[in-house]
């Protein structure tokens, strides 16, 4: 039960910061993206556009080092390559999605909310895993 859940967050981590991936780097310049992240106007949404783009794109490589974390896990016993390297990269996916949310703490009280949505998930997953 213990890895099904694992699996299951981790995956809904990796769906969100997909999600995340979509809003910085392709959608970044619509009003309705730009404002849910704090950007006053749409000149500075222009003015951060390939800032925006590139920390999209730190979502999506964290996204898809979790998906295949995750395969590899599965398709692998637990003492095999595939399933050291699985357990290993998800662990990894997670706990680098799970940093990335308290260092955005750190940058001001305003950003807790966000924190917490970005951080929820992948830490409840690194913890499973470490027990799956």
């Amino acid at each position: 039960m213990v890895p099904i859940l694992a699996t299951a967050f981790a995956t809904l981590a990796a769906l969100l910061h997909v999600y995340i991936f979509l809003m910085e780097s392709v959608q970044w310049t619509q009003p309705r993206i730009w404002k849910r992240f704090g950007v006053p106007d749409q000149a500075t949404a222009d003015a951060t556009k390939p800032m925006a783009y590139n920390q999209g794109f730190y979502n999506l490589f964290l996204a898809i080092g979790a998906i295949i974390g995750i395969v590899l896990f599965w398709t692998g016993d637990a003492g095999t390559v595939a399933g050291i390297a699985g357990r290993t990269l998800v662990l990894f996916s997670l706990g680098s999605m799970a940093a990335a949310a308290l260092v955005l703490v750190t940058t001001g009280a305003k950003y807790m909310r966000a924190a917490l949505v970005q951080g929820t998930l992948p830490l409840i997953g690194f913890v499973l895993i470490l027990f799956a």
